[in-house]
């Protein structure tokens, strides 16, 4: 099995080094990440200035690496067109995220976006994440996406999903399992911080703290929140299906002369 791993961390991260670890120990992996952290630059690409890709090792020398002065979904088409279009990968990973990507904050995020990048490209993916931003290791989360790979290879042999998973923050002893989960909703509060500059001219840092809101039962909020691993199936596809039918009211034809 040959993966190829991303994220939106950059390519020095820790999270990004203990999934490449533990994925050596079932196939072969070649890394191909931002050089830089791209945090929340959601499907952004490069159009406006080139790319430059510079090659080195990592993980005692026995993984290849390629850092990218692109965003994620900039790696993953870089990869599969150029680096490694001789040696193509089975699946697509990304992650280990420093933090979650919880319900409506996929749109946000650049750790799922380069998983969706590699399955609008026809590639099984995942996106990993940690559920908080407070933890103290991200080996038994790369050990779950190692041991779970092959079974979201089997489920994506009908058409390529990405797969968004949010690893609990917890005592190991603590998780109770995994569900199938659906996205849940994520509002925050406080948005922006006002601040003046030396000149006197305003400036805004945005920030914010998560709402405590109602969320469905089978949300992926409520499954990390209650210690499961939460597994969410995405796909690129933003057509409201069931809204089709009823916005019919909405076509014309233009009468011909």
């Amino acid at each position: 099995m040959h993966i190829l791993i991303t994220n939106d961390d950059g390519i020095h991260s820790p999270g990004i080094k203990a999934l490449a670890k533990s994925m050596k120990s079932i196939g072969e992996v070649t890394v191909v990440a931002p050089d830089n952290e791209k945090s929340a630059i959601g499907h952004a690409i490069t159009i406006h200035s080139p790319i430059t890709v510079k090659h080195s090792y990592f993980v005692d020398d026995k993984v290849n690496a390629y850092a990218v002065n692109g965003t994620p979904a900039d790696c993953i088409k870089l990869a599969i067109e150029v680096l490694l279009s001789d040696n193509l990968p089975d699946i697509i990973i990304s992650g280990i995220n420093n933090g979650p990507n919880l319900g409506t904050d996929v749109i946000y995020s650049g750790t799922v976006s380069g998983a969706l990048e590699g399955s609008m490209m026809g590639f099984p993916s995942i996106a990993i994440s940690m559920s908080k931003s407070q933890f103290k290791s991200y080996d038994y989360a790369a050990l779950f996406v190692s041991k779970i790979a092959s079974r979201i290879l089997d489920c994506s042999k009908i058409s390529p999903i990405t797969f968004n998973i949010n690893y609990p923050v917890c005592d190991e002893k603590e998780v109770k399992g995994t569900k199938i989960t659906r996205l849940g909703v994520r509002k925050y509060r406080n948005n922006f911080i006002r601040r003046k500059d030396p000149r006197g001219n305003w400036y805004y840092w945005m920030n914010g703290e998560p709402e405590d809101l109602i969320q469905d039962e089978k949300s992926d909020i409520i499954a990390v929140s209650d210690n499961y691993v939460s597994i969410t199936p995405l796909h690129f596809d933003l057509t409201s299906y069931d809204l089709i039918d009823k916005v019919k009211c909405l076509e014309y034809e233009k009468k011909k002369c």
